[in-house]
């Protein structure tokens, strides 16, 4: 506050409280404090202004010829910072689902949602994301930014998508007696599917005449480490979790080795075995392998 001429009094004022007069404080407040007082000027410092000092400050003189005001308005910028934010969501396929975010900050922050995994696909530029019928593929995790021009913040909500077991076609598989083979069922289903495995209709259970079911995640395998007769034949993998099941089924048949050093795989055939798969020297072995895998399913 520029003084001139004479003063005889002066001071600084808030929303008609007085600050300083002269060199007497008069605000209670420890921020507040004395800069400069002299002919030419009168200068108060406030320290860590916050919202509640913006406002109209008046510079008060008094001179010998008449009084003078001077008025300041204080503008106070806070950077953004998200205040509230949705929760993590877990919904089941379907669902609709709403995402809230909210930001504080002077000037007002503008908020936009986004999908991390697939940025194009959902987006928002309101405190509010709506997803009317979530499917599998929105599933992720999504970011809120809130911007103001002094700063920027940005935090993140992960939607879990749950649904019903998918699983694979399964493969029927050749594996000559005596030997290692294996059966795969793999399951797309969130949560994670528990699995089933049955021969005919019997259930199997780990340990079951010399099987073995490994489960590691969406895949599923029944591992026979030395087949025989009675283990061939149909098998069906049933896939579960809370929201449903889902099955395939396979066909262990018999390869039958045409020499002591020849292994035949038939159609769609996988062996665990050692030795690679040839083919039949005899016309009448071949047919016979080829017709083996039907005649079984009867």
């Amino acid at each position: 506050c520029a003084q001139g001429d004479v003063v005889t009094h002066t001071a600084w004022l808030n929303r008609s409280s007085i600050l300083y007069a002269g060199e007497d404080k008069w605000s209670v407040d420890p921020r507040v404090s004395l800069v400069a007082l002299n002919q030419d000027e009168f200068t108060i410092k406030i320290e860590n202004v916050d919202m509640t000092d913006e406002g109209q400050y008046v510079c008060a003189v008094q001179t010998s010829s008449r009084p003078r005001t001077t008025s300041v308005h204080l503008i106070v910028q806070v950077p953004t910072k998200i205040i509230n934010l949705s929760r993590d969501v877990v919904v089941n396929e379907g669902s609709n689902v709403t995402l809230l975010c909210q930001a504080s900050g002077k000037p007002e922050p503008s908020i936009s949602w986004k999908l991390i995994s697939s940025p194009g696909d959902i987006t928002s530029d309101d405190e509010y994301l709506e997803i009317p019928a979530i499917s599998r593929q929105k599933a992720g995790t999504y970011e809120c930014t809130a911007v103001n021009d002094i700063d920027a913040d940005t935090q993140t909500v992960d939607i879990t998508v749950n649904y019903a077991p998918s699983v694979s076609e399964g493969r029927d598989v050749g594996v000559t007696l005596g030997q290692r083979g294996v059966l795969e069922c793999e399951a797309d289903a969130v949560p994670e599917a528990d699995f089933e495995w049955y021969k005919d209709d019997r259930r199997i259970f780990n340990g079951f005449d010399g099987m073995e079911i490994v489960n590691t995640g969406s895949l599923s395998k029944l591992m026979f480490f030395n087949v025989s007769e009675g283990d061939y034949g149909n098998y069906t993998c049933v896939a579960v979790n809370k929201l449903g099941s889902s099955n395939t089924s396979f066909l262990l048949f018999v390869v039958i080795e045409p020499t002591s050093s020849t292994l035949l795989q038939g159609p769609r055939a996988v062996q665990d075995g050692s030795g690679g798969a040839t083919g039949l020297q005899s016309h009448g072995a071949l047919l016979f392998v080829t017709l083996l895998p039907f005649l079984l399913r009867f």
